[in-house]
C-alpha cells in the first residue's frame, strides 16, 4: 500500500538514496551539509512509502511571493523508476494540493530542468504552467 506522509528532520538523511538518483555528481558529505541547512531554512520533505520502503519524496518550501501570494513551492520530486507510470506522482499531487489548501496556500510552484521532457509534460497533465525562466549565475 502506497502511503505519503512527511519526513521527521531527524530522518532527513534517509532520502540522500533517492536525491543521488536526481543528481549523482553531489558529494554524500555535501549532500548531508545542504540538507542541514536547508531543515534550518525551513525545508520539508514528503516521503512516499511502499508498507515501510522509502521510495519517492518531494521537497516543499512554503513561502509567500507578491506576484502569487503564500505557496508551496515543489522541490527534488522523485519516484524510484520502478514505481514510474502507475499513478502514484498523481495520487502525491493531490496529497500536496490537499495539504496546501489546508495551511491557506493559494497556489503550488516548481521547476523542470528544461531537458527533462518527460517530467514537463507529467507537470502540464497536472495543471501546471510555465511562466517564466529559471536563470542561475554560479560564483566560483
Amino acid at each position: 500500500m502506497i502511503t505519503f506522509d512527511f519526513i521527521n528532520n531527524s530522518d532527513i538523511y534517509s532520502i540522500i538514496p533517492l536525491l543521488k538518483l536526481l543528481k549523482n555528481d553531489v558529494s554524500e558529505h555535501t549532500l548531508k551539509d545542504r540538507l542541514d541547512e536547508m531543515v534550518k531554512q525551513n525545508y520539508q520533505c514528503i516521503g512516499i512509502f511502499d508498507e515501510e520502503e522509502l521510495i519517492g519524496v518531494c521537497g516543499i518550501w512554503i513561502l509567500t511571493k507578491y506576484y502569487i501570494g503564500k505557496h508551496i513551492e515543489l522541490d527534488n520530486v522523485v519516484l524510484l523508476p520502478r514505481y514510474q507510470n502507475k499513478g502514484i506522482g498523481k495520487e502525491l499531487m493531490s496529497y500536496i494540493d490537499d495539504y496546501a489548501r489546508k495551511i491557506d496556500c493559494v497556489a503550488n510552484e516548481l521547476n523542470c530542468y528544461v531537458n527533462n521532457e518527460k517530467a514537463r509534460k507529467f507537470w502540464e497533465k497536472e495543471g501546471y504552467e510555465i511562466i517564466a525562466y529559471h536563470f542561475q549565475k554560479k560564483f566560483s
